[in-house]
């Protein structure tokens, strides 16, 4: 930094403008092509958490915005380091997730040229390009403002979704023309709804006598107003994964995360009107191709091509869901709801009915589950990897506000839930946080350990749910006659492991056990490592 502090080279310029813009923390790696980003930040106020890997550095982002609703920032290095992140970032696009990545670049004469530069790939943009809302180079660093402020406008403006900028090495160096670190645009609001759909949608659900509704994760900023909505209209609530807490478990019009079960679809079918808002409807949020949604749809969605999917909208509005609910609520006014008490009996009878449909492996699943949730402080941000007993918590497993269950459920990539569940204490560190892993998939970012005990203070349990297997795919091998290969992987000393990276350990004997270690574990100032025996505890 020069005496008068303005930034003096186009990396220093570019992490004092992120500050700016509200960014306090970067995930990432430190290497030779990154040093002159690295040069700025003991100037800002800006946290950097170093992982040991960039894909974690990827998913720690993921969970940060996800528990934050702020967009996760990386810097990476060119090349492997993209390369590695680039399956973070892929489940980051698939979810919606806010998250901006910075790359460094080879110096910009040699740009395509395949000289054998270290780190060159043939076309850096064109590996990311189909996992963002875009990826750009900044050729000077005169045009890292404008590329910063669309990457907001993205994220503000929107559907979030990542933003890849590269710098090549030389514009990191390069001195700045003139001071631009306070340019900080303001982005464009989220489009209201057409105040003639708000009208027709308010008659179509006044009229239904079997309305319900199904809210996602671009509804997470609307909970309030979609609740009270649900309640005046008096519609049974589903949401998505990605909407789970958006109404509290045991309300009279809670559906839960339930769309995923059969019980739940018959309920889909009698439906005559169905309101879908801040939700893709993919077949990731309920496990079939489509909901058999006979009634008539309304759809409100910030993306436009989800008016023209597999679901043809009666009514069809491109809208911001905070403000298209809170239309709503207005339009509704002093109206009576129409809906009849059949229709709100039978919503109270699909807990015991999904809960019947169970299968062996679901009912052990259910008994591990409830011991977990009688151990947890309220306010617990659940973190959990792609794992059989998270596929059943993601229905059975209750969040008691938006943004407590994080589950990588687009991509459906192996290895989230930890470096998730880290990022998810870093934006909160307030917040007690528990990551639920299966043994295969926690070997997958297994190093990040080291970042959590680095780096949390604070309560952090996690949970490996040991079933000495792959489980799922050995049980899809059984059911397809296949004969089963690569499906029953030898694990390490997990407690051992867990130890050598500094976590406190239990490996619990019976559910009770692992109720009272769990209320240990989450007394205690930093990471706690549990291995349940999937075969042991249960007994």
């Amino acid at each position: 930094m020069s005496d008068c502090g303005m930034a003096n080279t186009g990396g220093e310029a570019l992490v004092k403008l992120l500050e700016n813009y509200g960014v306090d923390t970067v995930f990432g790696i430190p290497g030779v092509h990154t040093l002159e980003l690295y040069r700025g930040l003991p100037h800002t106020e800006i946290r950097h958490i170093l992982t040991r890997h960039e894909q974690g550095a990827g998913f720690m982002a993921d969970g940060y915005a996800r528990v934050s609703g702020k967009p996760g920032v990386c810097f990476l290095i060119t090349g492997p380091g993209l390369t590695n992140a680039a399956t973070a970032i892929g489940q980051a696009y698939s979810d919606s997730i806010p998250m901006l990545v910075i790359t460094s670049v080879n110096e910009t004469p040699t740009l395509g040229k395949g000289l054998g530069r270290l780190h060159e790939t043939k076309d850096q943009r064109a590996i990311s390009a189909p996992l963002t809302a875009f990826s750009a180079t900044a050729m000077s660093p005169e045009e890292l403002p404008g590329l910063i402020a669309r990457a907001f406008a993205v994220f503000n403006s929107e559907r979030p979704r990542p933003v890849h900028i590269e710098v090549p090495m030389d514009v990191l160096a390069a001195p700045v023309a003139y001071d631009w670190t306070n340019s900080v645009a303001v982005s464009a609001k989220r489009p209201p709804a057409c105040a003639a759909d708000i009208e027709q949608a308010v008659r179509l659900l006044a009229a239904a006598k079997r309305p319900m509704m199904i809210a996602g994760g671009g509804a997470l900023e609307a909970a309030a107003e979609i609740r009270t909505l649900a309640e005046a209209v008096n519609a049974p609530l589903f949401t998505s994964i990605a909407g789970k807490g958006i109404l509290p478990p045991g309300h009279p019009l809670s559906g839960g995360a339930t769309l995923c079960v059969s019980p739940a679809w018959d309920y889909v079918v009698d439906a005559d009107v169905v309101l879908a808002i801040g939700t893709e409807l993919a077949e990731t949020d309920f496990w079939r191709d489509s909901l058999p949604i006979n009634g008539q749809l309304i759809r409100i969605d910030i993306d436009s091509t989800k008016m023209n999917d597999l679901y043809p909208a009666a009514l069809p509005m491109v809208a911001d869901s905070y403000q298209a609910a809170l239309a709503l609520l207005e339009e509704w006014g002093e109206r009576t709801s129409n809906v009849e008490p059949a229709w709100l009996e039978r919503l109270q009878q699909l807990p015991g009915q999904v809960r019947a449909g169970h299968e062996p492996l679901q009912q052990l699943h259910q008994r591990v589950l409830e011991s977990i949730a009688e151990g947890l402080p309220e306010h617990t941000v659940v973190a959990t990897d792609m794992t059989q007993i998270a596929y059943t918590g993601n229905y059975v497993f209750d969040s008691r506000a938006p943004r407590k269950w994080l589950h990588p459920t687009g991509y459906g990539t192996l290895g989230y839930g930890l470096p998730a569940g880290i990022g998810a204490k870093v934006a909160a560190p307030e917040q007690p946080a528990l990551v639920i892993a299966g043994d295969g998939g926690f070997l997958y970012t297994v190093q990040e350990l080291a970042t959590a005990v680095e780096e949390i203070q604070s309560a952090l349990v996690v949970l490996v749910y040991n079933n000495a297997s792959l489980g799922q795919i050995r049980d899809d091998m059984l059911a397809r006659d296949i004969e089963l290969v690569g499906v029953s992987p030898r694990n390490p000393d997990f407690t051992g492991l867990a130890q050598a990276f500094g976590c406190v350990v239990y490996q619990p004997q019976s559910l009770a056990e692992l109720r009272n270690d769990l209320t240990e574990a989450f007394g205690f100032a930093g990471v706690s490592f549990i291995e349940v025996d999937a075969a042991q505890v249960t007994r």
